[in-house]
Formats: structure tokens, sequence, C-alpha cells
């Protein structure tokens, strides 16, 4: 039998190669990462003007004119209304045009990022004159500005990649590892609301709202990785692995909002696992699930299409992949 192309290279070849594609691998992943968070800036995002209407139109004006193309603004009748959007996670702040001025509405819990951008920018619509600002949907006292959040959201996406690949490589079975996956989901629920929740204390919703948002991104990433690795192997592990981490990682916007990051991008990472997780998430922690409909509609849909390729994936592909083309072979006579 010939020699495989890999045997055929010397070691020094082989060294070069790698060294050549770890540092392509690196040019890529440099940008991904770094660019959308180097240009966080508004970009139409959702915000509203309350007060009176020739009150409220010159607010918009100024708005518009001091940041071009930096905010989509909808115009409400008053304070209530602001509140109202707020709280339904409709807008991200509210411009409150009243007696005494103008006051700055915001939901921390939804950005913490971008309540503290517009703090800063409602000094150029008022004339260098202070403006008042009321929280009006707070982030959790012990993580005022969002960073335990973030940081406390990755590990899920971390732990789902490797529950995905770890059922994959070891598990022989159909049935075997879609219990697998039920499984860990209920289990990453259970424990992301003990660890977030209670010890932490970093999300202050519902238990069983958190829980079941945790358990269904849970479900979503490892069986999405879990699905591609048994219809296509190895490679469909590398996918997932793209989906849900390399690349829905950084476009997730979890700790900013993705409204800062460039466009289309900030739009693509919330239609991947990551980037749905982390609304899904906030909706349920602080806003009684306010505007989670979406997110958890493509969570669903990931952990639906992960477990029926896991389900529907040919019985060759059922036998694990650890020990290569001809353990696979072995286990494939064996069951026979």
């Amino acid at each position: 039998m010939p020699p495989s192309p890999a045997r055929s290279r010397s070691p020094l070849q082989l060294a070069l190669l790698v060294a050549v594609l770890a540092v392509a691998v690196q040019a890529l992943l440099v940008p991904l990462f770094a660019a959308p968070a180097a240009n966080l800036a508004p970009r139409d995002l959702p915000i509203a003007v309350a007060g009176p209407a020739p009150v409220a139109g010159d607010l918009a004006g100024r708005l518009a004119a001091a940041r071009p193309g930096a905010f989509a603004v909808t115009t409400l009748p008053d304070a209530e209304a602001a509140d109202r959007a707020l709280r339904d996670r409709e807008v991200y702040a509210a411009f409150v045009a009243g007696p005494d001025g103008v006051a700055l509405h915001t939901a921390p819990a939804a950005s913490p990022t971008v309540a503290a951008l517009l703090a800063e920018a409602a000094g150029q619509v008022s004339a260098g004159r202070p403006v008042p600002v009321v929280s009006v949907v707070p982030a959790d006292p012990d993580d005022p500005r969002g960073a335990g959040f973030a940081a406390g959201f990755l590990p899920f996406a971390m732990t789902s990649l490797l529950a995905g690949a770890l059922l994959t490589l070891l598990v022989r079975g159909r049935t075997a590892r879609l219990a697998g996956l039920a499984a860990y989901a209920v289990l990453a629920g259970v424990a992301g609301v003990v660890v977030l929740h209670d010890w932490l204390g970093v999300i202050d919703g519902s238990r069983l709202a958190e829980g079941g948002v945790i358990g269904l991104f849970a479900l979503a990433a490892a069986a999405t990785v879990a699905g591609l690795g048994a219809v296509l192997g190895r490679p469909g592990i590398g996918l997932g692995a793209l989906l849900v981490f390399l690349v829905g990682n950084p476009l997730s916007a979890v700790s900013a909002a993705p409204e800062l990051l460039p466009q289309p991008w900030g739009e693509i990472g919330q239609w991947l696992p990551v980037g749905a997780g982390g609304t899904a998430l906030r909706s349920a922690a602080f806003f009684d699930g306010a505007g989670a409909g979406q997110a958890v509609a493509i969570l669903a849909g990931y952990a639906v299409a992960g477990l029926l390729l896991v389900l529907l994936a040919r019985r060759a592909g059922s036998a694990p992949l650890v020990g290569g083309p001809a353990a696979a072979e072995r286990s494939a006579v064996a069951a026979a």
C-alpha cells in the first residue's frame, strides 16, 4: 500500500506545515476577536424620546445631528410609556423631557456598556447641562458593570462544546448519546442557577426561568456539536466548535450589545447559540422574560436540529470515533 502523504513528509516538513497552519488560524482569529471589541459604537441603537410632541421631536433631531446613524429613535408620549418600553426590552434607554428639563432613563440590566455610553452622550443634547439618570431596570447590585454575567456565561459555551464532542467520540449508540445530551442539559441548568444566582449573585430573576434558559442553551450548543459530529465525524466536531465558540463567542455581544458591533456581525451573532443564549438569559434574569422570544426560538431550533442529526445519523456513525477508522470498523463488526 503506498504511504500516506503525511508519512511521506519529513518531520521538519511536518513541523513547518504545523507552524504555518497555526499562524494562518491565528491571523484569522485575532481580528475576529479583537475587531468587534475595538469598534464598539452605537449603530441604530434602539432608544426612545418621551415628552410633548414638539419637544420630543426637537430632542430626536438633536440626537440624530449629534451622532448620525447611531440611534433608532422611537417617540413616546410620556415617562410612563418610556419606562414600560425599557422593561419590555424594546429600547435600551429613553430621554424624557419634563418641566425641569431632560432626564435619561436607562436599563443597565440590558447592557451596562450601553447605559454608560448614553450617559456620556446625554451631555451632547442638553447643551452641557447635567442630565439626571434614572435606572429603571438596574443591573444586579453584586455585578453593576455586568462583567460577572459575561464572564460567567462563557464557560457554558466551553463545557457544552466539550460535552458534545465527548459524547460523539466516546459514546456508542444514538439512544445513549441522546440520553447524555438530555442529562447534560438538565444538570447544566441546575448547576448554572446554583452558581450564577445563588453563589455569585450576578443574576436575580426566577430560578426556574434562568435554569430553563441555561439548560436550553446547553442543549442547543452540545447537540449542535454532537449532531454535526455524528454526521460528519471529526470535521463535524470542528464545524460545531466554529459555530458555538470560535465565531459565536466574539460575535455574541454578551458583554456589550449587538447594536454596538459592526454590522452585520452583531445581527449574525444573535443567530448563533452564544449570542441567542446571552440575550435569552438577560431577559429571564432581569426582564421577566420580555424580549426573549426570538432568542429562545433560535436556541430551540439548534437543539432540535442537533438532536435530529444524532437520531438520524447513519448507524456507522454511531460508533465511537476514538481510535480512528480501524477501531470504528472493528466496533461495527462486533456490533453486527
